[in-house]
């Protein structure tokens, strides 16, 4: 079995880690996307439905079996123990649903994880090398309010203030990708694509 790298992908709401990975995809690389799958995991995984219920009650879900998303997004909205619960429920079955990705994924050199809270979850530590986008926070909330206007600028300041900082972040990061309107991504990510497909070392 090939053991191919892991590459994170991570940035605040708005920086543009879907415009980094879908660059990646282009080029032919698998990428695993984490905030997407947890929404799916949240009606395909048996146990983790399980738990959500007996956390939040069974208004959790509709009676289709589908996540009542209104409901739950009510339920952790500026309530940061609950947000922290649901976070404890979602990363773990997110985890087990990646390492099985990257068993149906192992014959190419490197894969690609995208998560927001790459970070704040801890699972940047399983990873070989993280790439943050990295865009001031005013550009960020102002491409998420004409991107999602059904969200409200208060809405997204919340979302932002429970992601970690800029500055933390890039401390931790193994390489910073600057998506601001001064900086193009396509050619520092088609560079790292030839490093990575070579192997070399970030």
């Amino acid at each position: 079995m090939k053991n191919p790298k892991l590459i994170g992908v991570t940035g605040g709401i708005g920086a543009g880690k879907s415009t980094v990975c879908k660059i990646f995809s282009t080029l032919g690389v698998p990428v695993y996307d984490a905030d997407s799958r947890a929404k799916s995991l949240l009606h395909t995984d048996m146990e983790l439905k399980h738990k959500i219920i007996e956390a939040f009650g069974e208004e959790s879900y509709n009676e289709d079996g589908m996540p009542n998303r209104a409901y739950l997004a009510g339920q952790v909205f500026s309530d940061e123990g609950k947000t922290k619960r649901i976070n404890s429920l979602v990363h773990p079955a997110v985890g087990r649903d990646f390492k099985n990705w990257v068993d149906q994924n192992n014959d190419h050199k490197y894969l690609i994880k995208e998560a927001a809270l790459l970070f704040e979850a801890g699972s940047y530590k399983s990873l070989d090398y993280v790439i943050h986008v990295s865009v001031p926070k005013n550009e960020r909330l102002n491409r998420v309010l004409i991107r999602d206007p059904e969200r409200s600028k208060e809405q997204v300041l919340d979302i932002m203030d429970r992601q970690w900082g800029e500055g933390k972040k890039k401390k931790l990061a193994d390489l910073v990708v600057y998506n601001d309107n001064k900086n193009s991504i396509l050619q520092p990510v088609i560079n790292l694509h030839d490093q990575l497909t070579l192997g070399k070392e970030i």
